[in-house]
């Protein structure tokens, strides 16, 4: 005898500034494998110290060279907020000064609308990227908060500069 499937849904009505973001790092060379399995245990010990507005933090496989996560944030300027504050900044930093023979990418999607996502030393095109125009990241698209076109100021100043954020 089958069993009816159990279908249920979600009410998000309590979290209006929603934000879902997904992120991953790719192997490039041989050198990225130390890269990528050194940031595991990083990225572990900030999400067990439950930054405020994380409200999900999910690990995802996309292949043995290919790891990523799920996030879902109470809003924009929370996420923002960890974004640029230490450790993520010093991370950042380092990451554009030498990306460790991996490449990263985030894309983020609004509860109120709206998309953005960047991608940095990705030579497999991802995600939107295997279908839009690719712009530079830079002037008005070098942040996050300007390429979603959200209003407001940014909750701190970002960890790099346009200028400083390589090519």
């Amino acid at each position: 005898m089958s069993k009816r499937a159990d279908r249920v849904t979600v009410d998000l009505s309590s979290y209006p500034d929603l934000v879902v973001i997904y992120l991953g790092m790719r192997v490039n060379a041989l050198r990225g494998f130390g890269t990528l399995l050194g940031f595991g245990p990083k990225i572990s010990k900030s999400v067990d110290d439950r930054p405020d507005g994380l409200l999900k933090h999910e690990t995802i496989l996309y292949s043995l060279r290919h790891l990523g996560m799920r996030q879902y944030w109470r809003d924009y300027d929370a996420l923002e907020r960890w974004a640029r504050s230490e450790p993520h900044a010093a991370w950042w930093r380092q990451f554009l000064r030498d990306s460790g023979g991996t490449g990263f990418w985030h894309e983020a999607y609004f509860m109120r609308g709206g998309m953005e996502a960047v991608y940095v030393d990705m030579p497999v095109a991802n995600g939107f990227r295997s279908f839009a125009p690719t712009l530079p990241a830079r002037g008005p698209l070098f942040s996050a908060r300007q390429r979603a076109k959200l209003s407001g100021a940014p909750t701190a100043a970002a960890p790099v500069g346009d200028d400083t954020a390589g090519s």
